[in-house]
């Protein structure tokens, strides 16, 4: 048998092969891709599936009427889950009840070294969960401050917030003024006390009348306390002062107190805020349990 030489032709193309390896590159590329879309979503799924067991949870502790917005900070979300250890969950509700008067609270908690096991977890029981740190933001609307005694005798309640200074001074400036307070960043630090204006209608000498008390409103525990300063009849556009015997008998209206150890997780006031239209309290508690989310009446 006669072997023939191996034509030109015949042999191995030196740019097909590189070819063919550039196209098993890019298949393996490619197939890396879909694998790193496949664990990142699932990662994200089970992420959603944990807020979702998390809200829901929270929503029949605080006994909403719709789920509160749950987030688990943090990726990958599984070595969190494996491990039962997450290092950043914030909830955010609103419309929370807290008896026996407020019905309308907001409600921030932002949870720090949280200890969730992955069984329970999984499993929807929540008894468990530990938070390590928890930061937590409520809101008190001008509508639920109304219904506390004795501020429910004033008509058309509202709140503005106002300086120390001028709850104490007014505008004749007398007095020494204390600069407000601020972080690293120029925004205000909020404090155990903070000035208030009060407004509404009360009746005196059978009239109804508008009236503005200047109060500070002050941390005092588990409670938040309204003491009044001084008064003014009037509206926005003109304001007269009242006389000292009318502003005895009627400061007593305007003396409230409101007990914040009913509120979700039960943390400890460490500061007030006066906002237009609402009071926020922050508080800050260490180990808290889960299961102490819901208000005590």
């Amino acid at each position: 048998m006669v072997s023939r030489p191996v034509a030109q032709d015949d042999r191995p193309s030196p740019g097909r092969s590189a070819k063919r390896g550039k196209r098993r590159g890019r298949g393996w590329l490619i197939a890396l891709a879909v694998l790193v879309v496949l664990l990142v979503g699932a990662d994200f799924g089970a992420a959603a599936f944990a807020e979702h067991t998390i809200s829901q949870k929270a929503r029949e502790q605080l006994n909403l009427a719709n789920d509160p917005a749950v987030t688990v900070h943090g990726f990958p979300f599984l070595t969190q889950a494996l491990s039962g250890d997450y290092s950043h969950i914030t909830i955010n509700a609103q419309g929370v009840a807290v008896p026996p008067k407020l019905r309308d609270v907001d409600f921030n908690a932002d949870m720090s070294d949280v200890t969730a096991p992955l069984s329970d977890l999984t499993s929807g029981n929540t008894k468990s969960i530990v938070i390590g740190t928890l930061k937590g933001e409520v809101t008190i609307k001008a509508a639920d401050i109304a219904r506390q005694a004795p501020l429910d005798k004033i008509e058309n309640l509202k709140i503005e917030p106002v300086t120390e200074d001028y709850v104490r001074n007014g505008d004749s400036g007398q007095g020494e003024t204390k600069p407000t307070a601020t972080n690293e960043n120029g925004e205000p630090v909020d404090t155990a006390s903070a000035g208030i204006r009060v407004s509404g209608n009360v009746q005196i000498a059978g009239q109804k009348v508008e009236i503005f008390c200047f109060a500070m409103i002050e941390l005092d525990g588990q409670k938040i306390r309204l003491e009044p300063k001084r008064l003014q009849f009037g509206n926005d556009k003109e304001t007269t002062v009242v006389p000292q015997a009318v502003q005895d008998a009627l400061l007593p209206n305007f003396n409230a107190t409101i007990d914040t150890g009913a509120m979700p997780f039960s943390v400890t006031p460490t500061s007030v805020r006066v906002n237009s239209g609402s009071v926020t309290i922050k508080g800050e508690g260490k180990n808290v349990a889960f299961s102490g989310a819901k208000p005590q009446g």
